[in-house]
């Protein structure tokens, strides 16, 4: 199953299932970014770590890591 971490810039997908340490968890549901959501990646930095999304009206920007832990469905 692909995560946000596979993602290209300009990619849309909804997310699925949040999986990891329960505190980063909790954390990415206060930013926003739940079950069902539709996220875009909008850039990845030149070394490829972190990655920048967009949920909603608001941008984050993830370690590759935690952006592995984001189950998603391309869209």
């Amino acid at each position: 199953m692909p995560t946000l971490a596979d993602l290209r810039p300009g990619d849309r997908a909804d997310v699925l299932t949040l999986s990891g340490a329960p505190a980063l968890v909790q954390r990415l549901y206060e930013l926003g970014l739940f079950e069902g959501e539709r996220v875009e990646l909008v850039a990845v930095a030149p070394l490829g770590d972190p990655i920048e999304v967009r949920v909603g009206n608001s941008r984050l920007s993830l370690r590759k890591s935690e952006a592995a832990g984001v189950s998603v469905r391309p869209v």
